[in-house]
């Protein structure tokens, strides 16, 4: 019975170094988040993205830290990318096509991660739809014929009449309707 005692008791000597290690208070993985507006403006948006990084384990000050940024409508937001990249983020978000293309300029080893490009190739964002390459990955809002094709074919096969979609008016209002697969 000594023995295991004494097992146990070297066990958790040696263990104890190690965790008192991993609760040291080090650096939080950064998402440098560029906005293309204000953040009065787009404060939705960036609630949403906190939300989900919450849905999947990030806790905004605990787990992770952003860094937010705000265009505040400048077509060339080039200084606030590089104002992100000093700070060593580990990743950059944005979107629309003038703030991805000035992280793409900005830095080409940090990854960025994008949504609403309108043709990513096209613009030189990206190699392909395919293949994107590079450090830059994210959403397009081209509609090919194929992609309009799939959005008639998936609601039709999976046996739905109908399916939601959100549609953006002029005004910059985010409505979602009810689709059809008619």
């Amino acid at each position: 019975m000594r023995r295991r005692a004494f097992i146990t008791l070297l066990g958790g000597a040696a263990a104890w170094p190690l965790a008192a290690r991993a609760q040291q208070p080090g650096k939080l993985p950064t998402i440098g988040f560029l906005g293309g507006a204000s953040a009065l403006t787009e404060s939705q948006w960036a609630a949403t993205f906190v939300r989900r990084l919450h849905e999947l384990g990030w806790t905004e000050g605990r787990t992770v830290a952003i860094e937010y940024r705000w265009a505040e409508g400048r077509n060339e937001p080039a200084e606030i990318v590089a104002e992100l990249v000093r700070l060593k983020v580990d990743i950059v978000v944005t979107y629309g096509t003038p703030s991805i293309l000035a992280a793409k300029q900005a830095t080409s080893t940090i990854p960025i991660v994008f949504a609403a490009a309108g043709d990513p190739v096209r613009a030189g964002i990206v190699a392909s739809l395919a293949w994107p390459g590079g450090n830059a990955s994210g959403l397009s809002i081209l509609l090919t014929s194929a992609s309009n094709s799939c959005a008639r074919l998936f609601p039709a096969s999976a046996g739905w009449r109908s399916w939601p979609t959100l549609n953006r008016t002029r005004e910059g209002k985010v409505l979602a309707d009810g689709g059809s697969s008619a």
